[in-house]
């Protein structure tokens, strides 16, 4: 019924397989990329493997992931900073975005977004335009939701809440602030 075309079957007698589609990523699988694409250079991402500790001060222009140990300071201003779930971070963070699978304690500043997700941790103050806190995470601290084209600097001062205050008439007998 079914009739092979000798002419398709290669010299050397071996059976020829037919092209594979690529596989598709895992996730959380780490996907070589190539060094330019067009004009544009790709970034790469750096990981940190679980059986490596760092004392100090971490600086870098890529995308980290780190699964871990790391004491000090970390500073990826332009990049995206992931905790994974083995990492253990007592630092303070700076980067464009931080997504925390594992346990952070210190303070983290992202100029994008903080992303605390299932089984993830942070003790300390976060200061970021967007945070998102999964249900299952663990936080402890304060929260600075700063705008972009904001002050770097934090909150305004409490002297520009006071004047808001004194605006709105007070319902006889409420307590009143004093001071800032």
């Amino acid at each position: 019924m079914w009739k092979r075309d000798e002419a398709v079957r290669p010299a050397s007698g071996q059976p020829t397989a037919a092209p594979q589609p690529p596989a598709p990523a895992q996730v959380g699988a780490v996907v070589p990329r190539p060094a330019e694409t067009g004009n544009r250079l790709e970034k790469d991402i750096v990981n940190i493997g679980k059986s490596v500790v760092i004392k100090g001060e971490l600086n870098g222009s890529e995308d980290l992931t780190i699964e871990g140990h790391v004491e000090g300071t970390i500073q990826l201003r332009d990049n995206v900073l992931t905790i994974g779930p083995n990492g253990r971070i007592k630092a303070q963070v700076f980067a464009k975005a931080v997504i925390v699978r594992g346990a952070v304690t210190g303070n983290v500043t992202a100029s994008d977004k903080v992303d605390i997700r299932d089984n993830g941790s942070v003790d300390g103050a976060i200061g970021s335009p967007r945070v998102a806190i999964a249900e299952g995470a663990h936080f402890r601290g304060s929260v600075d939701m700063q705008r972009k084209g904001g002050s770097e600097k934090g909150p305004k001062p409490a002297a520009s809440q006071g004047a808001a205050s004194q605006q709105q008439p007070q319902p006889a007998g409420a307590p009143q602030r004093v001071g800032a």
